[in-house]
């Protein structure tokens, strides 16, 4: 594993885990600050947090893309917040890198296809607010505002559909 390496200093292993992670990664970021300069910047912080951090990954929590993701989706979050606005774009700017499309890499995977089945399983308005939530790069209180509902119970749900993705994703690994 990857992590593991990186986590005993293995800058190799750190270079191959970028290169395989970083177009999804960055995709992230992007779709949530929706600013490409400010989009390298989170990857670059958030990748060296791997770096710095790996030994602290634990596999029985989850996967390590999942892992970084969620550094990657929390920077995103908070730079948007100190930046103090977030720009309103319906796509991604076409200044990506055209070899790699991040999210046709991440349906390749078979986490990707795992997780696809069992959200897939869930119903549409817990789907919709998980989507908000780590797709969309919304706070639980954007998604509760969004969406018109209270946000105890948004978190609630998003908790309980999580905790259901979870347990669909053990029984199919």
């Amino acid at each position: 594993m990857l992590l593991a390496r990186c986590a005993r200093s293995d800058a190799d292993a750190f270079r191959r885990l970028y290169d395989l992670e970083g177009g999804v990664l960055y995709g992230v970021a992007l779709r949530i600050i929706r600013q490409p300069a400010m989009a390298d910047d989170v990857l670059h912080d958030a990748m060296m947090q791997v770096w710095r951090n790996a030994g602290q990954f634990d596999p029985a929590r989850g996967s390590g893309r999942a892992w970084m993701l969620g550094l990657v989706r929390y920077r995103a979050i908070d730079a948007a917040r100190r930046a103090g606005r977030e720009t309103v774009m319906s796509d991604p700017p076409d200044q990506l890198d055209p070899q790699l499309d991040p999210f046709e890499r991440l349906a390749e995977t078979r986490d990707e296809r795992m997780l696809e089945h069992c959200l897939g399983q869930v119903e549409d308005r817990p789907r919709n607010l998980v989507e908000l939530a780590f797709i969309e790069g919304l706070t639980h209180a954007q998604v509760a505002a969004r969406v018109g509902e209270p946000l105890g119970t948004v978190k609630s749900v998003i908790r309980r559909t999580l905790a259901a993705l979870r347990s669909c994703m053990d029984d199919a690994g």
